[in-house]
């Protein structure tokens, strides 16, 4: 059971990983608003495919 649990957490990581370099956010400066960006679109996972788009700002 724990490995199921494992298995699906790190697909649903991975979806949102994609879904991140998708959008082309691993190109250009790393900046706070760009890395907790990436960070919010690995964490929402495969919701980015039904129209999520988390977006975060550090000021």
């Amino acid at each position: 059971m724990r490995r199921l649990v494992i298995l699906v957490v790190l697909a649903w990581l991975a979806a949102g990983v994609v879904a991140a370099a998708q959008r082309d956010y691993f190109t250009g400066p790393s900046d706070c608003d760009r890395v907790t960006t990436i960070a919010a679109t690995a964490i929402a996972g495969p919701l980015n495919y039904t129209g999520a788009e988390p977006a975060v700002s550090c000021r």
